[in-house]
């Protein structure tokens, strides 16, 4: 039966076995607590005021011996005077003992030592009487009964004040006998306790010390001494180093499959960057030659002039599209300068002005002093921002704001210029947000999905950082830090 519970059964029905017997233990030793107290209270309450009433009794009774016999002998009345006293005092120990009888016993007796008191009582003022009037034979007659009376009366006293004394002894057996069970109940406790305990170490031994100790050896590929006794510790390192070079493993698998899907993207974007390098830029040649033949016209309008300019500017920009394209699957040639990324913003923003008015877009500059220096390439940078304010403009579809703020960060002991692109946009879902710098990843249906990884392989070749920021129905802030020179 024992064998066919799990080994989880039996470690709790062990401790259940143990707490329950320590909840019985304790509830014992809390109601004999209880029952000491009673007994306490019962003895110095009941008993012990009752038998102290008895003794008051039997003392006050026994005062009021002699006083007829001194009165006789020298006719000082004053010994009268202290026997009504002392008769006063029996009464109220009398009432005393009254309020403390519990038995019919104590009462009976009580009722007797009132009437016998009383006859007495009446023989000793009778005997005065007698004695006063100068009938001396007779009043020795009564004052011999008297005292046979009295001496009743005392022994009625020492009966009830032995019934007290009987009543407390008992107490005190019942006491004893309460206190032996208790020690057999908390020694047999003790045994029972002692026994589960050894049972349970049995079990922690066998079913889970040892299996323990088999995985440690099993866990460790060296056969070296174990540096503490504490198999459990041994254990918990032999789980943490697998787990470590689980970690380590699997992080190098993540890197290795990371490494070999952008190779694989990259050896794509080769393929095609190759096929439409010619395509693209043979076209954009021509347009070009006849955009400089329309130039030399002289009849062309100053208006005329800037919408050519901007049309040659494009296409220069388009042609730094198709470069970046074709060096997106290999290291960017960088040209790095000391500038201003407010001059870059200013560029930007001059460059892209009719193609911001076209998409209904107004812009705002927030910007308190001109940003120090940084080394950029500042085709590169521009090139970073236009796609950024390009992407704003298109999901804003019906006009829209963009704010860029400019100022300087520190982070711990490194100061950044940072350039903040606001728009109150639609903003991206999480699901958008986790992916948005992956290489051909794109919302757009015509899009190509390398725009923002171009955007932040450029930013983290400046050893910069790049930050979204982005909630539905919120719009998205794209932050921008550089690094500043010298600092």
């Amino acid at each position: 039966m024992w064998k066919k519970f799990s080994l989880k059964n039996r470690i709790l029905t062990v401790i259940g076995v143990l707490m329950l017997l320590t909840l019985m233990g304790g509830s014992i030793m809390i109601w004999y607590t209880y029952r000491i107290e009673n007994l306490l209270v019962d003895v110095t309450e009941t008993d012990l005021a009752a038998y102290q009433s008895a003794e008051s009794l039997a003392e006050s009774l026994v005062n009021q011996k002699g006083f007829v016999s001194y009165y006789f002998m020298d006719s000082d009345p004053d010994w009268l005077r202290q026997l009504g006293e002392y008769r006063q005092i029996f009464r109220e120990r009398l009432n005393e003992a009254r309020m403390y009888s519990e038995g019919s016993e104590e009462s009976a007796i009580l009722q007797t030592i009132e009437k016998e008191y009383g006859h007495y009582v009446t023989s000793q003022d009778i005997v005065i009487s007698h004695y006063e009037a100068g009938q001396r034979e007779a009043g020795e007659v009564l004052h011999h009964q008297a005292r046979k009376r009295f001496f009743r009366i005392l022994d009625l006293c020492s009966y009830y004040k032995d019934i007290h004394t009987k009543s407390i002894l008992n107490l005190e057996q019942t006491h004893k006998i309460q206190a032996r069970n208790l020690r057999m109940i908390t020694v047999s406790g003790m045994a029972a306790v002692f026994s589960l305990g050894i049972v349970l170490a049995f079990i922690l031994v066998k079913g889970i010390l040892m299996p323990i100790q088999k995985l440690v050896q099993a866990a460790s590929k060296e056969n070296r001494p174990e540096k503490t006794k504490n198999i459990v510790q041994n254990l918990s390192h032999s789980i943490h180093d697998l787990i470590e070079k689980y970690d380590q493993t699997s992080s190098h698998l993540e890197k290795s499959r990371a490494h070999l899907l952008q190779s694989e993207k990259m050896a794509m974007v080769g393929k095609l960057a190759a096929g439409m390098a010619h395509s693209i830029r043979n076209p954009f040649t021509s347009v070009q030659m006849r955009l400089f033949s329309l130039r030399r016209y002289p009849d062309l309008s100053t208006i005329q002039r800037e919408d050519l300019d901007v049309i040659s500017e494009e296409i220069r920009h388009i042609d730094t599209i198709v470069q970046n394209f074709l060096e997106f699957s290999r290291a960017p040639k960088m040209k790095l300068q000391p500038i201003s990324p407010s001059v870059i913003v200013d560029n930007t923003l001059q460059l892209l002005k009719h193609r911001l008015k076209s998409y209904e877009v107004e812009t705002q500059l927030i910007r308190k002093n001109t940003l120090p220096l940084v080394q950029a390439d500042p085709e590169q940078i521009k090139e970073v921002l236009i796609n950024i304010i390009i992407n704003a403009c298109e999901v804003m579809h019906h006009g829209g704001s963009i704010t860029i703020r400019e100022e300087i960060r520190n982070h711990a002991s490194e100061s950044m210029a940072a350039i903040r692109i606001s728009d109150n946009g639609p903003g991206m879902p999480e699901t958008v947000r986790e992916k948005i710098f992956e290489p051909f990843f794109t919302t757009k249906e015509e899009g190509t999905g390398l725009g923002l990884s171009i955007v932040k392989r450029i930013i983290d070749e400046h050893q910069g950082r790049i930050n979204l920021i982005s909630h539905e129905n919120q719009g998205t802030t794209f932050s921008i830090q550089l690094p500043l020179i010298g600092v």
